[in-house]
């Protein structure tokens, strides 16, 4: 098999391996060696390499001859507009805006705060920072004033690149008056503010603040800056963070190479096709695979400002990938979520031609067999699971297409890619029998691409990842190994419960609700229990159209639990409700409804969607006991 090819290759001989990958980037002084130790945490790859993102993501395609390919696809449903960007016209948008950054003094490792919409000047923000190397962090748009203020001290930035406001669903949302409130809260102020005025929500402009317009209208354009292989490219922080900031760091050299690695090879995309990622650039999966990844491998990236439902229906994912081409597709098993519990039926989908589309990726949290089977019968496409995390910038584990595609087990991610020899361990680091639950882990080191340590904070690095099982990357999820060699994801290990003595995972216990034909989306948690320490709680959306007594729903949910993992399970208790907390990302909040169940006291999740969900769940929980007393 191909993979396995490629895996053992990278496995027994990573110098050989991956300075072969490395040939498919553009180097302006191509590294002596792969992997180097400089004395911290973990080694670093093609750290004496010299390389540009922004020349491997544009400029090389224009000068290939591929200026007139489409490089941006920007459809806004919410404003009614389509935008095409070639890419020389890209080239030259983000040549003047390195230029205009030049000029007032951003040089190679400053940092510059992005806190933008989904707009095609967000990923010029990011790629004009990689041009004159600048290390760009990007912050979710509309994030709240207090976390955006927490982010600016740790990166300290020279510039913050902003919009007026941003535009989530039907609802428009302005980001200067947050950016003004940061920018009073933090403690380090930027040299200067750009702000892209948009027509939904113009905003007042300050002292620190230029317009983006005037800001690049006569500005010289930069020429490409070669950066050392570890330089950073970004510095990410992780969804959820709160207290003390937790940035991921992304090397230049080893970025560009996976990233090119996976569009081949996991992905299966050619250059010149459309390859869409529904997710945002205030996330990773928006900074590897709507920026980064399809623009390096000579791709059109649609930038898709919009909802899964809502903008204006669930028919709007159909049309985005008829209208567009689309390819490959990749997305959260939420979005479809959200689609199927609007749409169960896919009516939405008729007229809509996906002659183009191949292949469709999930990822971002655990899909469910339920979910895999639906967008598989009404797409008649393939769906493949993968698992990664921002930590690691690319997959971790994948079925690779591009390699021949391997027989999918739904509910598994399938097989570690090149680089990443996992092991399942107990709580004391000894590897556990297959088909066995523990702690996934990753031998050290890790592959190109890969975090290198946490921005302005090793010690914290070392403890959160490395300290628990020494030679090993700690994930922080819960899953097994089976006979064949196939991974599967079953939960954080937070999420793990013990019942009476045993470690069940409750992301297989919301496999098998999820399966439940009225059950639109679940999630399960764990409560203190005084008997058996921990028991199961569920909380379960219905799909639209459900009339039956929700004690009905809830009975039939019981039994199948009990039947299909069995009584040790415990599961007994259960609430319905209208919809689940979420990071914006579309991670469900298991920990915070924990924290509310048990009484237990919780601070409000800095990246949740919207805060007044809590509420509800609060409510639902009182009406079956909880919290206790």
């Amino acid at each position: 098999m191909a993979w396995k090819i490629q895996y053992d290759h990278a496995r027994t001989d990573p110098e050989g391996f991956w300075m072969e990958q490395a040939r498919a980037i553009d180097w302006d002084r191509m590294p002596s060696k792969a992997l180097h130790d400089l004395g911290g945490p973990v080694p670093e790859w093609y750290a004496d390499g010299l390389v540009n993102g922004c020349h491997n993501a544009v400029d090389r395609h224009v000068e290939a001859g591929h200026g007139d390919r489409v490089a941006i696809i920007h459809d806004s449903p919410v404003t009614g507009s389509v935008t095409r960007i070639t890419y020389a016209e890209l080239r030259d948008r983000v040549a003047r805006l390195a230029g205009a950054l030049a000029a007032r003094g951003v040089t190679k490792g400053d940092r510059v705060i992005v806190y933008m919409p989904m707009v095609p000047e967000a990923l010029e923000a990011m790629l004009a920072c990689a041009r004159i190397g600048a290390i760009h962090s990007v912050v979710f748009g509309g994030f709240a004033a207090g976390e955006l203020a927490v982010r600016i001290d740790d990166a300290k930035p020279k510039a913050i690149l902003a919009a007026s406001c941003g535009i989530e669903g039907q609802r428009v949302v302005p980001y200067k008056p947050l950016l003004d409130g940061a920018v009073d809260m933090a403690a380090h102020k930027p040299d200067f503010c750009v702000v892209l005025q948009r027509d939904a929500g113009r905003a007042d402009m300050g002292p620190l603040d230029i317009d983006w317009d005037d800001f690049v209208r006569d500005a010289e354009p930069a020429d490409c800056v070669p950066v050392e292989g570890n330089h950073p490219a970004y510095i990410l922080y992780t969804s959820g963070t709160t207290g003390a900031p937790k940035g991921v760091v992304r090397p230049t050299g080893g970025h560009l190479v996976a990233l090119d690695w996976s569009m081949t090879n996991i992905y299966d995309v050619a250059p010149g096709e459309v390859f869409w990622a529904a997710s945002d650039v205030g996330w990773v999966v928006g900074h590897s695979y709507i920026c980064y990844a399809p623009l390096i491998h000579g791709c059109t990236t649609v930038v898709f400002e919009g909802k899964p439902i809502g903008t204006p229906d669930a028919s709007t994912f159909w049309r985005v990938m008829a209208d567009h081409k689309v390819a490959v597709f990749f997305t959260a098993p939420t979005a479809f979520r959200a689609v199927k519990r609007e749409d169960p039926e896919a009516r939405l989908m008729e007229g809509h031609d996906l002659s183009a589309l191949r292949t469709i990726f999930l990822a971002g949290e655990r899909a469910d067999a339920d979910i895999i089977d639906w967008v598989a019968r009404v797409t008649g496409k393939p769906v493949i699971d993968h698992w990664w995390q921002t930590e690691t910038g690319s997959a971790i584990a994948a079925n690779p297409v591009g390699l021949g595609a391997l027989p999918v087990k739904i509910g598994s991610p399938a097989v570690p890619m090149p680089g990443y020899e996992i092991h399942v361990l107990d709580e004391a680091g000894h590897e556990v029998p297959p088909g066995t639950l523990g702690s996934v882990a990753i031998c050290l080191p890790l592959p190109p691409g890969t975090l290198p340590g946490l921005w302005n904070a090793q010690d914290r690095f070392r403890k959160s990842y490395l300290d628990a099982f020494p030679g090993y990357y700690e994930t922080g999820d819960a899953g097994m190994i089976d006979e064949d060699g196939y991974l599967w994801i079953m939960a954080r290990t937070d999420d793990v419960i013990n019942v009476a003595g045993h470690r069940l995972s409750t992301g297989a216990m919301e496999e098998v609700l999820a399966s439940h034909p009225d059950i639109a989306e679940c999630a399960v948690i764990g409560v203190a229990d005084d008997l058996k320490g921990q028991v199961p709680l569920g909380f379960m959306c219905l799909t639209k159209g459900v009339s039956r007594p929700e004690e009905e729903v809830l009975s039939e949910c019981v039994r199948l639990v009990r039947d299909r993992i069995g009584p040790v399970a415990a599961f007994k208790l259960g609430c319905v409700v209208d919809r689940l907390p979420k990071t914006r990302s579309g991670k469900i909040l298991r920990a915070t409804m924990g924290s509310i169940a048990d009484g237990r006291d919780w601070k409000m999740p800095a990246t949740i969607d919207d805060p007044a969900i809590l509420d509800e769940i609060a409510a639902a929980l009182a009406r079956i006991g909880y919290p206790k007393g």
